[in-house]
């Protein structure tokens, strides 16, 4: 006896519904809200514990699995005990159930747990809105153009599926609610615009507050390997534009924070501001002549610290945006007042050619000599043979120096990520064993052997040279363009700038030379044809120096429009006199003007009305002229005049040419509506043209004798 197999098409009906298309109305808008939940919570899974994350899909494909079967949904028991244990999970997690990383994973639990008892309408509108509130939180942690895009594609897919919930007849396609949708955001769009471009914004108050858990580069100290570590990080720290001609990129050093005391294998800074006398100002005056003064200004990513990167060095402070206050160091970096936890945006003016401090006293220099006893004793050995080279005797400083950066030159070392400098003789471990480091590895053996030396040095860290972006012109500086130092004091000069790292590799500083980890991209991209390979690189980068630019004019124009590129913007309009006064009555006048607008778009379109439609009332109007008794309704259809004309040519005695010329047009006028398609009314013309047609013959029609088929009726007197 042989069984008949079961067809393909009824396992998919059984098992996949929706995808066989035999999937209820109610079903199919419950995994669509469901889908767009899962959405909003994959935003935020990056912000969030893996465990919050995973209970929130867990409860969404749980609800999936019981839409797909039919199954009823859990008791109430079942979701009280899911709510004591989301909030147990909530406070476990962060130590608390308020505050905003702990606040924004309740209400992410909480909206997943609403779909357990999404039974009404009323419970899709509850999570409709929370969604809406869900998906501003993600603001907090993230304020990227990928945020914001995705943010975008859940506000319309909550949009659709709101527009879904108010058509509760039928099966429309979610294509449509769709498009309604998309045209809500469009006529919403221009009053976003303007709240945005006007709406006043007064500092501090104004903004989210800062993520806390951004990416962090350099730091206030410095531990030997630190930097080598930055190397293989490709983000961008900051995007620099220069007003005018850029520095070439052998100039290009970006001072961070400068570190003078060592502590074994690390190294911190003084930590203390600048605070010049009149005498001590005019001995810092610059080198060099204006021209070699540089204006730029700087986007610098959010990194949790004070400090601001300047082009070394600046000699004003930074122009900061309102709120925010800048103060220079006694190692002449600059600070803020707060932390910088979003991104910033600064002009700052720089001198290429110039030297600090050229008169210091003695006490004052004893802290750049400093060493820890019993530190890297050949390094010390090292100092003194230079000093008692015959060739160096009588030398001056300066020239100790260049002997020195000669050996670098001459000597064997190498520049390389590669490990294995550690420990506190890291300096020791350098000069006479690896020969061979990063750029942090030689500026310490560097600095190490010139306060050996008996010349005072220090370490300074920042960012050198930069790559230029031709899609916007700005230069973007990156982790791995993070570099370290030193500067010596030299007497009648004051601090001057040795790069070792240049002696050791020129590249280094000349060009984009960088040595970082390929990475798995890499390494597959050297395994093509070296034509291919290098057409498919110059297309990445070209890719990716078109997201730059585009991110960078979200970050100027979105994040950094503070109230002084408002001021801005309405000074390049035309007016002299701007205050938030000013945006106030343009803000009002815009939304007096939005709302004039759509007043008369309402009237416009309650004064428009179907061709049909108008073309019925005409024939109304005139039958109703000619005595027939037609209601004065809208809602009259031409098979109730049909009717009307009928049951009163009964009582007229008249020939029956002109009523049929009435019948005649009426039952056209309703077969252009309402006759089926490829029916023989819709065989030879379009409806609209039929419909023109019926309007032209309209005015021709016979007089129908309707005042004689009526019965008489009594007149009012007038006396």
């Amino acid at each position: 006896m042989s069984t008949t197999p079961t067809p393909p098409t009824s396992a998919l009906r059984r098992w996949l519904p929706w995808a066989a298309g035999t999937l209820a109305r109610e079903s199919r808008d419950t995994l669509f809200l469901l889908a767009i939940v899962g959405w909003v919570v994959l935003m935020q899974a990056a912000h969030m514990p893996w465990a919050v994350t995973g209970l929130c899909l867990g409860v969404l494909a749980w609800r999936a699995w019981l839409t797909i079967r039919q199954k009823v949904l859990p008791g109430r028991w079942v979701r009280v005990i899911f709510v004591m244990l989301v909030i147990a999970l909530t406070a476990t997690q962060f130590r608390t159930i308020f505050g905003g990383e702990a606040g924004s994973a309740l209400i992410l639990l909480l909206l997943t747990l609403k779909t357990l008892e999404l039974k009404a309408q009323r419970d899709a509108f509850v999570i409709f809105f929370l969604g809406f509130f869900t998906l501003l939180s993600h603001f907090l942690f993230s304020q990227s153009l990928v945020t914001a895009i995705g943010i975008l594609a859940g506000v319309l897919a909550l949009l659709t599926a709101l527009v879904n919930a108010h058509t509760p007849a039928g099966y429309p396609p979610l294509r449509q609610a769709l498009f309604i949708a998309l045209r809500m955001a469009a006529l919403g769009a221009p009053i976003m615009l303007a709240l945005f471009m006007l709406f006043p914004r007064f500092a501090p108050l104004w903004g989210l507050p800062g993520n806390e858990k951004a990416k962090t580069g350099l730091s206030n100290d410095m531990t030997v390997g630190n930097i080598a570590e930055l190397a293989q990080d490709d983000s961008i720290a900051f995007r620099v534009r220069f007003e005018g001609e850029a520095p070439p990129r052998s100039a290009m050093y970006y001072r961070g924070p400068v570190l003078s005391r060592l502590d074994g294998q690390k190294w911190t800074g003084s930590g203390f501001p600048r605070a010049p006398s009149n005498q001590q100002q005019a001995e810092r005056a610059p080198a060099g002549s204006a021209a070699d003064t540089v204006r730029y200004e700087v986007l610098l990513q959010p990194h949790q610290m004070q400090w601001l990167l300047t082009l070394d060095v600046a000699v004003t402070p930074p122009t900061l945006p309102a709120g925010w206050r800048s103060l220079q160091m006694a190692s002449m970096e600059w600070t803020s007042h707060r932390p910088i936890t979003d991104v910033l945006r600064y002009r700052a003016s720089s001198q290429l050619n110039y030297h600090a401090d050229a008169s210091i006293p003695a006490p004052y220099l004893r802290p750049y000599l400093a060493l820890p006893p019993g530190l890297n004793p050949r390094t010390r050995e090292l100092a003194q043979r230079f000093l008692n080279d015959p060739k160096l005797a009588n030398s001056t400083p300066k020239e100790q120096v260049e002997a020195v950066l000669q050996t670098l030159r001459i000597g064997g070392y190498t520049y390389t990520l590669a490990p294995g400098i550690t420990g506190e003789h890291a300096a020791d471990t350098f000069w006479f064993d690896s020969k061979k480091g990063f750029c942090e590895h030689i500026a310490n053996a560097f600095v190490v052997l010139m306060r050996n030396m008996q010349i005072p040095a220090r370490i300074v860290t920042g960012y050198q040279g930069g790559e230029l972006n031709p899609m916007d012109g700005m230069w973007t500086v990156r982790q791995s363009d993070a570099h370290a130092w030193a500067e010596v004091w030299l007497e009648g000069q004051g601090w001057v700038r040795i790069d070792p790292t240049a002696s050791v590799a020129p590249s280094r500083v000349e060009d984009l030379a960088r040595l970082q980890s390929r990475g798995a991209i890499g390494n597959a991209i050297d395994t093509l044809s070296p034509g291919f390979a290098g057409a498919l690189q110059r297309g990445l980068q070209s890719l990716r120096n078109v997201w730059e630019a585009t991110n960078t004019s979200w970050n100027n124009w979105v994040l950094n429009y503070t109230q002084e590129r408002q001021f801005d913007l309405l000074r390049n309009l035309g007016f002299s006199q701007v205050n938030w006064m000013t945006l106030l009555q343009l803000l009002a006048i815009a939304m007096a003007a939005a709302a004039l607008l759509g007043g008369l778009w309402v009237w416009h379109s309650r004064q428009r009305q179907d061709p049909w439609l108008h073309a019925l009332q005409q024939a109304r109007r005139r039958l109703l002229h000619m005595g027939l008794p037609v209601a004065d309704s809208a809602a009259i259809t031409p098979r109730q005049l049909l009717d009307l004309l009928a049951q009163h040519q009964a009582r007229a005695n008249t020939a029956a040419d002109a009523w049929g010329a009435w019948q005649q047009w009426l039952q056209a006028l309703e077969a252009v509506r309402y006759a089926p398609a490829g029916s023989t009314q819709h065989a030879a013309t379009t409806p609209t043209a039929q419909l023109r047609q019926l309007k032209t013959r309209l005015p021709r029609l016979p007089q129908l004798p309707l005042a004689q088929a009526q019965p008489a009726q009594t007149q009012p007197s007038t006396g």
